[in-house]
């Protein structure tokens, strides 16, 4: 069976090219999704293990964060941006899942992360997610849930309205387009739960803010908040 594989996977991608997702480069034998050039060129923040780090002074005096951390600098026009991209409007699910793989062994020995009972992702409109095909936040989730044996929970955080594109809008004006567009489903399902609100990317952080108040009226509650990328203002 080894030896049909060897022969016959040239084939196969010959005609259907197996090639990395940021740079478009064909990938070798033991890459997947995204070539090692590729990963080398994204600038680790490590925050994870930094107090009050960057991330977590965004949220001071806006909202109660226990803990907080990005994977990744977002650089525009780099890989990130080129693979976020993808992601969400290309249908590749595939980039979430690995880069949530690789962000769950980032932290995993993390000693706050102990005390997370649920990971959730940021949830999307309806109208989003009829558009997309599925969250792309949630294939992050999933993705770190599993590796780090952390209950993952997509239901108990939705998003009542949709909203603008946050993209070209100042601070104020993301705030106020977020407002009151979260409700909580079930809050006896995250009564005193430590959860691990999970995005793509935070620039004003306004949508995790809105979230995390929205969570925050559950008695007991207590959020931390983690994304792949963290984009300077």
């Amino acid at each position: 069976m080894t030896l049909l594989r060897e022969c016959f996977t040239p084939i196969y991608h010959l005609f259907f090219p197996n090639n990395c997702n940021a740079c478009g480069q064909e990938l070798v034998s033991n890459e997947k999704t995204i070539c090692t050039t590729c990963f080398s060129f994204m600038p680790k923040t490590k925050f994870h293990l930094i107090i009050n780090n960057p991330m977590e002074q965004k949220f001071f005096g806006r909202c109660t964060i226990e803990y907080a951390t990005a994977m990744y600098y977002f650089n525009k026009d780099g890989c990130l941006q080129t693979l976020l991209h993808a992601l969400k409007y290309r249908q590749k699910s595939e980039i979430g899942i690995l880069l949530g793989n690789q962000f769950a062994r980032e932290i995993e020995d993390v000693s706050w992360l102990k005390d997370i009972d649920v990971i959730m992702p940021i949830p999307l409109s309806t109208k989003k997610l009829k558009a997309r095909g599925y969250n792309q936040s949630e294939c992050i989730t999933k993705s770190m849930s599993t590796h780090l044996n952390i209950l993952h929970d997509s239901t108990s955080l939705i998003r009542t309205k949709h909203t603008e594109s946050q993209t070209s809008k100042t601070r104020t004006e993301r705030l106020s387009n977020v407002a009151n567009a979260f409700a909580v489903h079930n809050a006896k399902a995250i009564v005193g739960k430590h959860i691990l609100l999970v995005d793509d990317v935070i620039t004003t952080g306004a949508t995790i803010e809105e979230c995390t108040h929205t969570l925050l009226r559950v008695p007991g509650t207590k959020v931390s908040v983690a994304t792949l990328a963290y984009a300077m203002e």
